[in-house]
Order: structure tokens, then sequence, then C-alpha cells
């Protein structure tokens, strides 16, 4: 009986163990990597910004498995997926190229999520080439009528799935935001904003000491840093650009609102039933 009862103990821990794999997510963007300042440099095929980002990659990769990691995933958020490469990325990291869909796979329930190079949304004064989601189609994003950007729309769908944010590097603007809707989240500003072109920047090796340093400490974090949940009803407002127009058969979207020529609002239950409309329309 006892042999019987050890047995059906140890088959019982083994879906607890593969729950218990830390594996993190990591976003890349450009804008926010150390030595990026102007946009002639965020060219997916610059070979100076290919080094750069690789080189913050690589050390907030190893940072992770120093805390503690068990996997890190990578995903190629710039430029279509073109800047990194997996003859130069971490040994021991994972690369996902491609478009990742509407829901970011944050159904796959990461342990956590982190950015890497990332930029503050529209407007900031002093971000350096600050834009909300698409600098060239986008004008505005707001969240219940509240301007956001991409650093909180991902925290909320990562949010959605019950996915926290650790760690979030990138100009100094880009940190304070992240700080200001979830305040226990790792931050590592390597560069700071003067305007949208200028700023003062760490150097390539200061800025991966600290990004690895940062990454680290931020495995510590997980059971503590909650994920951001926004409570229903929601409506996600989409502003573009001076250059563009809303389609004729965008009142025909499911839970849109046509505002005005380039604004269209969708409306949702939840955050995630927003922004699946309006990225799956």
């Amino acid at each position: 009986m006892l042999r019987i009862s050890a047995v059906f103990l140890a088959a019982c821990l083994v879906p607890l163990a593969a729950q218990a794999k830390n594996t993190i997510m990591v976003i890349t963007d450009a804008e926010g990597v150390a030595g990026i300042c102007r946009q002639d440099q965020t060219d997916p095929k610059d070979p100076e910004l290919r080094q750069l980002l690789t080189g913050e990659v690589n050390a907030a990769v190893e940072g992770f498995y120093q805390g503690g990691a068990d996997e890190v995933i990578v995903w190629d958020g710039h430029g279509g997926s073109a800047t990194l490469s997996a003859t130069t990325i971490h040994p021991r990291a994972k690369l996902m190229i491609g478009y990742a869909g509407a829901n970011y796979t944050f159904d796959r329930h990461y342990t956590a999520l982190a950015f890497i190079g990332q930029h503050s949304m529209a407007n900031v004064r002093g971000g350096i080439m600050a834009h909300s989601y698409n600098s060239l189609g986008i004008q505005n994003l707001r969240l219940n009528g509240k301007p956001i950007g991409e650093i909180e729309a991902a925290t909320a769908l990562a949010g959605a799935y019950d996915i926290p944010v650790i760690l979030l590097t990138g100009d100094n603007a880009a940190a304070a935001e992240m700080r200001a809707i979830v305040p226990e989240t790792e931050t590592a500003a390597v560069k700071e904003g003067l305007q949208r072109y200028v700023c003062i920047t760490l150097s390539a090796e200061a800025s991966r000491n600290l990004i690895r340093e940062s990454a680290r400490r931020a495995m510590s974090k997980i059971g503590k840093v909650r994920p951001y949940k926004i409570a229903g009803p929601v409506t996600l407002e989409v502003e573009h650009t001076t250059r563009n127009s809303l389609g004729v058969d965008a009142k025909l979207i499911p839970g849109a609102t046509v505002v005005d020529d380039r604004t269209i609002r969708y409306s949702g239950k939840d955050f995630l039933e927003a922004w699946i409309r309006y990225r799956a329309h």
C-alpha cells in the first residue's frame, strides 16, 4: 500500500514540476537601445543597430539565466523581425522570427515578460523617437480615453494572460512610463533623451553590464510583481496619422465605432477582447 501511494504521489508531482518551468519572453525594439538616437540608425539591416541590440539582448539572457530562468524566448519585434540573427543570439536563447499574432503568443503562458530596447509612447518630451505602436501609421492610442503606447498595451495584454512584466530597458522616458503603471518592475535606463533625436547614452559595455545585472535582479521579482490588469469594459481608440484614412468597411468591424475619418474605437468586455478586435480585424 505504501509503494502504491508513493508511485501515485510521484505521478502527481510530474505535472507540477512541468508547470514550475521559468520561461521568460523578451520583446525587442530599436529606439531604446544605447547608442541609437537617430532615425537612420533604426534600419533593421544597420550593422551598428544589430550589434548593439544583440549585445543588450544577450546580456539580458545571461542575467535571466544567472537569476534562475529555465528558458528565454526572444521575439525580434523591430523592423518586421529582421534585426536579430540566430548566428549571433545567445546560445541558450531561442529566437522568435515573424508576426507573433494578435496576442503575442501569450497564450503559451510564459512565466514573465521583458522589454529590451523599448521607447516611450507618442508625445513624450525627451522620448527618443517616441511613438505609439506604429510611427508612420498611428498618431495616438487611447485606452478608456487615456493615451498609451506599446509599453502599456503589451503589459495589459500580458496581464490578461496572468503574465507579469519583470524588466524593461530603454531610455529614461520609457523606464518612467513602465514604473508609472507597474512600479515594482525592474527598469534599466541606458540613455537620457533631451529631445526626439538627441540623447546622452551609456557605452555599449556599460549598458550591457547594467542590463545583465537588472535581468538577474528581475528574476527575484517573479511572484512579487503582479500582472497588470485593466478592469472592463474597455474602449481602445486608434487615431491614425493625417496621411491615413479609414477604409470604407471600417464601420462593419464587430465592436468598432468610426469616430472620424482617421479615428476608430474598439469596445470590449475587457482589454483582451478590445485588443483582439483591433489587431485581428
